[in-house]
């Protein structure tokens, strides 16, 4: 059987090339199915919105998602078929935005709150908006009961947005930290926890963050060995001096508590015990300050 030139033109006729798949159309819900609804988009056959690809949401009402007589634009995922007619969606328009956005909250650092539906190797797993995300045990702040978490509400940031490998990977650590530090500011007086100690300073936990009292900052005097002065576990106070919101790093200083070079050495608990009376002089002392 040939195909003459007049045939093919009968076929260009017929397919409307602004219908192609990939397009994004604007489009008028006329009727509702048992499986989809019917969208004229101004072609010869009215186009095919399945349930399925009606929004990002599982249960799916048509009259609520699509009313009739209503308008709005829609993503054609299938070619025109012998009669002219397309095939149509609303979940995978609505996943192109919705991958955009949260690529923008990733660079943004921004945090937003997801519900934990289930645990998976390793971590659990949450909806965002729509999207399934996991977060690692490693990053979650009670890791101890994963099944325990599931039905809780939890803020978290995004660490990883990966469309192409349809991965989005949460940190509810990460969350709780920058929550912690946009309520700290310098010259604030914190009590924490000594969690390690390094030749250069001593890691202090407080409030959900940690902060470094670097060796320098321990007394107005020289500390040759930190060990001497300070112990894991042991409880302490102390000022924060610097805040890095960029690399989310807290400077802490004891020495700015002394009232003479070397007191912190010589009687830590006691300069503990007055630290209220002597913060009142912090603030004078950090604007003259530079650390």
């Amino acid at each position: 059987m040939t195909f003459s030139a007049e045939d093919f033109a009968k076929a260009l006729e017929q397919h409307d090339y602004q219908f192609q798949k990939g397009s994004v159309v604007q489009g008028k819900v006329f009727s509702h199915g048992a499986e989809g609804a019917y969208i004229d988009i101004g072609g010869k056959s009215a186009a095919f919105l399945p349930i399925v690809e009606a929004s990002l949401k599982r249960d799916v009402d048509l009259a609520e998602v699509v009313p009739l007589d209503s308008e709005r634009k829609f993503l054609i995922i299938r070619d025109q078929d012998a009669n002219g007619q397309v095939l149509l969606s609303i979940r995978r328009l609505e996943l192109k935005r919705l991958w955009k956005k949260l690529a923008e909250m990733q660079a943004n650092n921004e945090t937003l709150e997801v519900k934990i539906n289930g645990v998976n190797k390793g971590g659990v797993t949450a909806f965002v908006e729509g999207l399934k995300g996991f977060i690692p045990r490693s990053h979650l702040i009670a890791a101890e009961d994963l099944e325990g978490l599931v039905g809780q509400t939890v803020l978290v940031t995004l660490l990883e947005v990966d469309p192409e490998k349809k991965r989005v990977i949460l940190s509810q650590r990460t969350a709780v930290r920058a929550a912690a530090m946009s309520r700290l500011e310098r010259g604030q007086l914190i009590e924490g926890t000594v969690a390690n100690i390094r030749p250069f300073g001593a890691f202090v936990e407080f409030d959900g963050v940690t902060g470094l009292l670097h060796i320098n900052q321990v007394s107005k005097n020289y500390v040759s060995s930190l060990p001497n002065v300070l112990s894991v576990g042991q409880s302490i106070k102390a000022v924060i001096i610097n805040i890095d919101d960029i690399k989310h790093r807290i400077s802490l200083s004891t020495k700015v508590l002394e009232k003479y070079p070397g007191e912190i050495l010589q009687d830590l608990p006691g300069v503990m015990a007055d630290v209220e009376n002597r913060i009142k002089e912090i603030g004078k002392l950090l604007a003259e300050s530079d650390f």
